[in-house]
C-alpha cells in the first residue's frame, strides 16, 4: 500500500496524525511527515486517516506492499 499527501492541499489539521500516529507526524517545524509505504498491518489506521482529512489531502493506493 502507498500513502500520498497532497501538500498543496494539506492545511495541517492533524486528523491523520490522530488516526494513524505510527504513519503520520509533525516534525520540529510543524510540517507534516509520513511513511509513504506503511506495512499492511497499518491499513485500517491509514484508511481512517484518509476519511478523517477535512480537505481530502490524504490518499491511499490499494496494493499490499
Amino acid at each position: 500500500m502507498k500513502v500520498h499527501v497532497d501538500m498543496a492541499l494539506c492545511e495541517s489539521h492533524g486528523q491523520c496524525v490522530f488516526a494513524a500516529p505510527d504513519v503520520f507526524a509533525f516534525d520540529d517545524e510543524e510540517e507534516l511527515v509520513y511513511e509513504p509505504s506503511p506495512g499492511p498491518g497499518r491499513r485500517a489506521a491509514v484508511e481512517q486517516a484518509v476519511l478523517s482529512c477535512p480537505v481530502r489531502a490524504v490518499a491511499l493506493d490499494g496494493g499490499t506492499g
